[in-house]
């Protein structure tokens, strides 16, 4: 069964208190070398069938409209994995 992926990120000039937070606790834990982290958001939707371009153009514009909020976020990419 296909799977149409979606990556959401906050706008660059948003902040992101989580990704802050994460970026603190790494060194703590061992993990040195990372200059910081942004979180985001992945939304995977399954389908019935093949991927169109109809279907994959409606994934777009889902994400666009109702995954993600335009005015703090971007959709980075959406993309068919199988």
């Amino acid at each position: 069964m296909p799977t149409i992926v979606v990556h959401v990120m906050p706008k660059p000039e948003i902040l992101d208190p989580q990704g802050k937070a994460v970026g603190a606790a790494l060194p703590r834990l061992g993990f040195d070398g990372f200059a910081s982290v942004r979180q985001g958001k992945r939304f995977e939707l399954a389908v019935d069938g093949d991927v169109t371009d109809e279907l994959l153009a409606q994934a777009r514009d889902a994400a666009s409209t109702m995954l993600s909020n335009p005015v703090i976020e971007d959709v980075v990419a959406v993309e068919v994995v199988d």
